[in-house]
């Protein structure tokens, strides 16, 4: 798209987008090296949630305390988009 050709407050680039998704990249390359295929999917996984968590401004041990407490207190099926890392708000 050429977006930024006719609206002058899009940016050029995507430096800033390149910088938030970078540690997610770096992390899912890490799992390659985890000593097993499902440890390796398993490690990708848990290392996209935290970034996931860190972008959204989620402390990320808070955040999976909190989300496993709920899931094993029965929260709701239908609810779990408020599970989620950008939906979290801490309790305190």
């Amino acid at each position: 798209m050429q977006t930024f050709l006719t609206d002058g407050r899009v940016e050029i680039d995507s430096n800033n987008v390149e910088n938030l998704v970078r540690p997610i990249a770096l992390n899912r390359k890490n799992a390659l090296f985890a000593g097993h295929d499902e440890g390796g999917r398993t490690w990708g996984r848990i290392a996209s949630l935290i970034e996931t968590c860190k972008i959204n401004g989620a402390e990320p041990f808070a955040y999976l305390k909190a989300t496993l407490e709920a899931i094993a207190n029965g929260h709701p099926q239908s609810r779990l988009d408020e599970l989620l890392p950008w939906n979290f708000r801490p309790s305190s």
